[in-house]
């Protein structure tokens, strides 16, 4: 990808996540609106100083306008995954909580009559279930919730809570626990 191409790129990025319009952008940074719309358009072969000027309105660094955006992209498959297993109880962890993620998301499947039981999770975390197949009673502190496929259903991770299948099939939910 040619240069222009990539600061046109990164130009409309930052100026769409701003909500600024070109006629602001170009008010903000001192250029004219028919040039930085040029350079959105990759038309354009910018100067280093009008690169500077249009960084400095967008609160960017000059390296920003200039470096192909990080893609971020991450793909797991399941068969690479090694399970957690417990009896009758299958998780799989897709992504884990780290310094850019404040969550953990999982795939769970429980075989015909398992029950999976939960203490509870630290104060300041939820639970998030997507229901993908079967059906899945939920106990929630007590209180019973029946979970048939395309609900969800989310609580506060630190009470006390029971996954179990009273159904003659598997069942398969997605799993987020999202941290505070």
């Amino acid at each position: 990808m040619e240069v222009n191409e990539i600061i046109a790129l990164n130009l409309k990025r930052f100026r769409e996540e701003k909500n600024l319009s070109l006629g602001q952008l170009a008010e903000l940074a001192g250029v004219s609106k028919v040039m930085l719309s040029q350079v959105e358009k990759g038309s354009s072969n910018p100067t280093i100083n009008t690169i500077w000027k249009i960084a400095s309105a967008l609160q960017v660094t000059y390296t920003d306008l200039l470096e192909l955006p990080d893609t971020n992209v991450i793909h797991v498959r399941k068969a690479d995954i090694h399970p957690l297993d417990e009896d009758t109880y299958h998780i799989f962890g897709y992504y884990k909580r780290d310094s850019s993620r404040n969550f953990e998301l999982y795939q769970i499947e429980m075989d015909e009559g398992c029950v999976h039981e939960s203490i509870g999770h630290s104060r300041e975390s939820f639970e998030y279930i997507m229901m993908i197949e079967g059906e899945m009673e939920l106990d929630v502190n007590g209180e019973r919730h029946v979970l048939q496929p395309d609900d969800g259903f989310c609580f506060d991770a630190k009470m006390p809570h029971r996954y179990i299948n009273c159904s003659s099939q598997k069942v398969k939910a997605v799993l987020m626990i999202a941290y505070r």
